[in-house]
């Protein structure tokens, strides 16, 4: 198990535009390019979503649990997939035409060693981050 705690990047939009982007689970699929999406409601603020996402050319079906507590943030939990067991929290910060997101949470994987875990996490979260920060910037300039 790592622990990480990546704080300092900010989205090129408003608050209410990123809830907005978080609460549109299909935009989400669109954005991560993930087949066989699918979402179901567990309660006002928790859902499950499942998808197979491409890793290194081979789809691995994937799931999670997340609950939203806006406009604080979200708790995720990793329930299948490469890092099965992971939880960890996405927190938004308002910085007027920005936000700001910081992400804490113990990432496990009984399918990626020890030793490559802690870049293989650091490295979903950059190519998460990268493809939401610009799916979030053309929904603010549609705004």
């Amino acid at each position: 198990m790592v622990h990480i705690k990546d704080e300092g990047s900010t989205f090129d939009a408003p608050i209410e535009v990123v809830w907005k982007y978080l609460q549109a689970p299909e935009e989400h699929t669109r954005t991560h390019k993930n087949r066989n999406f699918k979402s179901k409601s567990n309660s006002e603020n928790v859902m499950e979503l499942s998808w197979e996402g491409n890793m290194g050319g081979t789809w691995v079906p994937m799931r999670m649990r997340i609950t939203a507590l806006p406009p604080v943030g979200v708790a995720i939990e990793m329930l299948e997939g490469p890092m099965g067991g992971s939880k960890f929290f996405n927190i938004y910060t308002p910085m007027g035409d920005k936000t700001g997101i910081t992400v804490i949470g113990d990432f496990t994987s009984k399918m990626i060693p020890p030793a490559q875990l802690e870049p293989s996490v650091r490295g979903f979260l950059e190519q998460v981050y990268t493809e939401d920060a610009a799916a979030i910037k053309a929904m603010a300039s549609k705004k």
